[in-house]
């Protein structure tokens, strides 16, 4: 297991969990037997991993990834999260980058904080994690009267064999990372 451990890099230097270890000997394995994967995975590693409930016979793996690193697993997303779900088998796997929201500062400058780190920029850019392979086109927010609102995302219909199966999984979690209702569908298509 200690081979595994270059895999895993946690912050402050915490002890990775059970889960998180055993995501990460995943990808050594799959470094080491995959060749496809392995020149790609030899410089990645993941800052962390859970497991999450999204209904009740469906389970979703949150994979955390450095943001600098982020487009180095995009480049081989689609296959190793098709892997992953092999070795996990019955549950999704998502990649997501760590990324940090600052609070609004005291003095009053807006210069001192980046939009990037703002809470809305954070998580526009967590449902771009989510949804990966799959762009979205577009973005509704629907407010009922008696106060509450949902979010609708609309994504690419090209994509619809690739990530329908999927589509109650990133709802779960994004409601876990956020604690926001999100709904994700595909665009009805016109008939003539």
């Amino acid at each position: 297991m200690f081979t595994a451990r270059k895999k895993i890099a946690k912050e402050k230097g915490a002890e990775p969990d059970h889960f998180e270890e055993s995501v990460a000997q995943a990808l050594f394995d799959l470094e080491a037997t995959n060749q496809e994967l392995k020149s790609d995975l030899r410089d990645l590693y993941i800052t962390g991993a859970r497991e999450i409930d999204v209904s009740g016979s469906r389970k979703a793996i949150i994979v955390h990834v450095p943001y600098r690193l982020l487009k180095a697993f995009h480049k081989i997303q689609q296959r190793l999260v098709r892997e992953l779900e092999k070795k996990f088998s019955g549950k999704d796997v998502v990649i997501v980058a760590n990324r940090r929201i600052l609070a609004i500062p005291k003095s009053g400058y807006s210069k001192l904080r980046p939009r990037s780190r703002t809470l809305t920029a954070v998580q526009n850019a967590l449902l771009d994690d989510l949804v990966y392979p799959t762009e979205i086109v577009g973005r509704r927010t629907r407010y009922r009267l008696d106060g509450s609102h949902v979010m609708k995302v609309y994504l690419d219909p090209k994509d619809r064999t690739a990530s329908e199966y999927k589509l109650e999984t990133f709802g779960g979690v994004y409601k876990k990372l956020t604690g926001k209702e999100v709904t994700f569908e595909f665009p009805q298509q016109d008939q003539l």
